[in-house]
């Protein structure tokens, strides 16, 4: 069992930048950034799984960077040039079990713990 705390969540303008962070209560293979917007289905934004290897979604490429700092079970999403459609509750997820050959993923279902959320607002 993982419990996972995000925090960072607020409202910026168009451009500007914020942090999220998620605080684990245990050690996890893969842990995952998802986020969901009023109406839409949760999608996967970024990942981070084993040996390091990240992963992104194609909207937020170039402009969020995934970390983790598996000593303290930290995992950080920093977000720049953000834009109104990143508006969006972000979730934190985590997978203990290991997967052979699986690096990353993006997939809602591959992950078994998940945070309760922050919001995120970005105003044009």
């Amino acid at each position: 069992q993982v419990q996972l705390v995000e925090s960072g969540g607020g409202s910026v303008q168009a451009g500007g930048s914020l942090t999220l962070s998620c605080a684990a209560s245990g050690s996890a293979t893969y842990m995952a950034w998802f986020r969901q917007a009023p109406g839409k289905e949760r999608e996967g934004v970024a990942a981070s799984g084993r040996f390091s290897t990240t992963g992104y979604t194609d909207s937020v490429k170039g402009r969020f960077t995934i970390s983790r700092d598996n000593a303290k079970n930290i995992l950080t999403l920093e977000m720049n040039s953000l834009k109104p459609e990143d508006t969006a509750m972000y979730y934190c997820a985590a997978r203990v079990t290991e997967v052979p050959g699986r690096s990353w993923d993006l997939g809602e279902g591959f992950y078994g713990f998940w945070g309760q959320g922050t919001q995120v607002t970005v105003s044009s």
